[in-house]
């Protein structure tokens, strides 16, 4: 690594903390509907031109946030009046009908499947350095990392097409009614937009992403960008459109950062109990690692031995299969890292079997077992 550890990190610049639940895949991958209900990211489309120079809320706002970050009033005011209204961008945060089943078989069938795990091999293989010293450094796993970047845009495939400024300012100015209201997320997310595109010499009306305003191949809103993201070749920018070496090492410290333990498994099997009561006591919690092994026994859980002596707290986490009976895992403290990316326990576990998939043929492939 060009750096030691310790100048990387000083590198890292800060930035206010935003939850990655609003790239395209993401934002299906927290409903775990089956395929049908989440098709490929949609395009921005060609809207009728509203522009929101001019606004008084825009104006009001481009001038706070020139004074709070020391930016230049007039190219905020001219940035922002540039900004578009996106009548799709407002259609496509609202949440699903509600209805839809949950299908953790077919959920995992959209992500583990040959051309992604084809894309992965290639990936690794390509940038093998980087994930390496990404784990040295960082401790987390390179099929976990592999895996995220796989889930997020195929590896950079699918990355977004709509312009970052349109989708935030859209979300800012005219979040749609029939939901919470999130403005006030959206409008520090365009904040640290402007900081970034400052900061990194971008031009702020080219720059796109998905419909939320997430960027590059790991999908990071701009406060994680700025807080998060790390120059992982050295080279003095932060680029994660096209360098995989930042990309990798940054989503390893967005990980690092969210409590990621090295070494540490990131699930167990578990026999859940059978009683309703035991069951719903253990599930209670969600995703947050709450019990220990012992509790989890004494409500009839069954781990196997590496889990009885699993040290921390576990989650149930039950992932559902239509109308078969449901998946059950113990997730350690890892598990919730993972969740830190995107809230849904099913995001998590697709991850997980992705990088493990990727690097199972990735070992066939070098044994000369497995498809070229």
């Amino acid at each position: 690594m060009p750096e030691t550890t310790p100048t990387l990190l000083r590198r890292v610049r800060p930035g206010l903390l935003a939850a990655l639940l609003c790239l395209p895949a993401a934002a299906a991958l927290a409903q775990a509907t089956a395929p049908s209900a989440a098709a490929a990211p949609p395009a921005a489309e060609a809207p009728d031109i509203v522009t929101y120079g001019g606004r008084e809320d825009v104006v009001a706002l481009a001038d706070a946030i020139a004074e709070r970050r020391q930016l230049d009033r007039t190219w905020v005011r001219e940035t922002l009046a540039q900004s578009r209204f996106i009548p799709s961008v407002a259609r496509y945060i609202m949440p699903p009908p509600a209805g839809s089943a949950k299908n953790w078989a077919a959920y995992r069938a959209r992500f583990v499947e040959p051309r992604r795990l084809r894309a992965g091999v290639a990936f690794w293989e390509a940038n093998e350095r980087w994930l390496s010293q990404a784990e040295a450094a960082f401790g987390v796993p390179a099929s976990v990392v592999v895996g995220i970047i796989g889930v997020e845009t195929l590896y950079g495939q699918h990355m977004g097409n709509f312009r970052v400024l349109d989708a935030l300012a859209t979300l800012s100015f005219d979040f749609p009614p029939g939901r919470r209201d999130r403005r006030e997320f959206f409008r520090q997310e365009l904040e640290q937009f402007l900081v970034l595109c400052h900061s990194e010499a971008l031009d702020p009306l080219s720059l796109r992403g998905s419909y939320a305003g997430a960027m590059g191949m790991p999908q990071f809103m701009p406060s994680s960008w700025n807080k998060y993201a790390v120059d992982f070749d050295g080279d003095g920018h932060v680029d994660l459109h096209r360098s995989a070496a930042d990309v990798i090492g940054s989503v390893a410290h967005y990980l690092s950062e969210f409590g990621w333990e090295r070494g540490l498994p990131t699930h167990f099997e578990v026999a859940a109990p059978v009683e309703v009561a035991d069951r719903a006591a253990l599930l209670a919690p969600d995703i947050q690692p709450t019990f220990t092994a012992e509790e989890f026994a004494a409500r009839g859980a069954g781990l196997p031995e590496a889990g009885r002596r699993h040290a921390g707290k576990l989650a149930l986490i039950e992932l559902q299969n239509g109308e078969a009976a449901p998946t059950y895992l113990a997730g350690t403290s890892n598990f919730y890292a993972i969740t830190r990316y995107n809230w849904s326990s099913y995001y998590a576990m697709a991850v997980i079997d992705l990088g493990e998939s990727v690097a199972a043929m990735r070992k066939a492939r070098r044994s000369g077992a497995g498809p070229r």
